[in-house]
């Protein structure tokens, strides 16, 4: 029987979440305000989650945030999303937090002056980057 997941990350930016899950091609809806929207899971099983990545046309991953450390949370039927969108909790969450602290070094970067310069993805999809800054 399969059932609902959580994975805590260390995700604090829905803004630069958002972003990311544009990028990489994801549909989502938001809840307004205090609403939550429900999330999909096997025969019909639901959840309520802040946001919903539309992971497949049957099963979705909700995006919850702890109110006391602001740290994102997704929520889902790993088993089913893996059968029906083809990728499984862990991939999913690299792939998200990957982009994602991607992100947030390049704003770090640019913020204290810095030009990015080269980045590179390796064999391993791990992303190194070159900055440089001109010097006082």
């Amino acid at each position: 029987m399969s059932h609902f997941t959580s994975v805590q990350t260390k995700i604090n930016n829905l803004m630069r979440l958002e972003l990311v899950l544009k990028e990489l091609g994801f549909a989502y809806s938001k809840a307004e305000q205090e609403e939550l929207l429900h999330v999909k899971g096997y025969l019909g099983q639901k959840t309520k989650a802040k946001m919903v990545i539309h992971a497949s046309k049957t099963y979705d991953i909700g995006v919850n945030v702890d109110a006391e450390t602001g740290n994102v949370t997704f929520v889902a039927d790993w088993e089913f999303v893996e059968l029906t969108a083809g990728y499984n909790q862990d991939e999913f969450t690299r792939k998200i937090v990957q982009r994602y602290a991607y992100h947030t070094v390049k704003e770090e970067v640019t913020k204290r002056g810095y030009t990015l310069e080269e980045e590179k993805v390796d064999e391993k999809q791990q992303i190194h980057i070159k900055v440089s800054s001109w010097g006082d």
